[in-house]
């Protein structure tokens, strides 16, 4: 998976890894207190098994390129590890650390231009730190139907990508002008679409393609942007406490071994049939999900009307 190096590329990766080693402790220093305090209000933060088992294949599959997002919520779902309403703080505040380590490799092995890297990950920061503020006050109901419509997008968007529809890409690895201006844009609406637990790798994997970049090159260009963006994020949903503190431990503890492994061991795997089931059984989430946003309206409005009907 290497690339060459562009001129200056490495003095910027050096600043944009200590820019993320910064952030990731500011991110950790909020998080801890976060967990302290509700330690000591009494609150459980040991994580359940099943948990810890569905962050080590998420994990694993998204330092291959799938994505974590989307299959984390397909198993968190059927068995209600975590309620809806605060599935995207979950993702965005458990997934941290282990995409943090992602970075640091992808960033170290494959180079892309300098400009090009850091302003789409600066594009991607600033639409996350919008999205936060925008999502952290969702209701249950919202959530629901955001993050059902945007799954079933996703889905469309990998469809497209394994049955070859869309653009293999090219062989650039940075770009200027108006392309520079529409992945920048681009990357902005993908971090906004992050804070509401919608992946971004499969996104920007098409968008650095359609612009006539090396499809190799998204690696360090999404882990990065997420890398920077989730912590952004998360200290909202921190602060907000819309987020499953039961998760957090195993989320983050058992995700770290299983990047390692998947980048220094096991490092590429034939993933077409895996990804046609993930695109399955995204679709099947995204619909449970429109489907109980739906019920919610119905229960609520049975409630409203009954609230209104005067007593006999």
């Amino acid at each position: 998976m290497q690339t060459p190096v562009p001129p200056g590329s490495t003095t910027a990766r050096d600043g944009l890894l200590i820019a993320l080693a910064v952030v990731t402790l500011v991110y950790l220093v909020v998080f801890a207190r976060a967990l302290w305090l509700r330690a000591k209000a009494g609150e459980k933060i040991s994580t359940p098994f099943p948990i810890w088992v569905v962050s080590f294949v998420a994990n694993f599959f998204d330092t291959l390129g799938i994505g974590s997002y989307a299959t984390t919520t397909t198993m968190f779902r059927p068995w209600k590890m975590v309620p809806d309403e605060t599935l995207p703080g979950t993702l965005n505040v458990g997934y941290v650390i282990p995409t943090v380590v992602e970075t640091f490799i992808f960033m170290t092995i494959v180079h892309v231009d300098a400009t090009t890297l850091i302003s789409m990950i600066a594009a991607a920061m600033a639409g996350a730190w919008f999205g936060a503020g925008v999502v952290s006050s969702f209701s249950r109901r919202k959530v629901q139907i955001g993050m059902g419509a945007c799954l079933i997008g996703l889905a469309l968007v990998m469809a497209g990508k394994s049955l070859g529809v869309l653009p293999p890409g090219g062989t650039l690895i940075g770009l200027s002008g108006a392309s520079l201006v529409i992945g920048v844009v681009g990357n902005f609406l993908l971090g906004s679409l992050m804070t509401l637990g919608i992946g971004m790798y499969a996104p920007c994997m098409i968008l650095v393609s359609l612009l006539g970049m090396n499809p190799i090159t998204a690696f360090p260009i999404m882990t990065g942007s997420c890398a920077f963006l989730m912590p952004i994020a998360s200290i909202k949903f921190v602060r907000t406490g819309r987020f499953d503190v039961k998760a957090m431990i195993g989320m983050t503890l058992a995700g770290i071994p299983a990047v390692l492994i998947a980048a220094f061991i096991v490092k590429t795997l034939p993933l077409n049939v895996l990804q046609w089931v993930v695109v399955v059984v995204v679709i099947y989430t995204a619909t449970n999900m429109l489907l109980a946003a739906r019920r919610e309206r119905a229960l609520a409005m049975a409630a409203t009307m009954a609230g209104a009907t005067p007593a006999l």
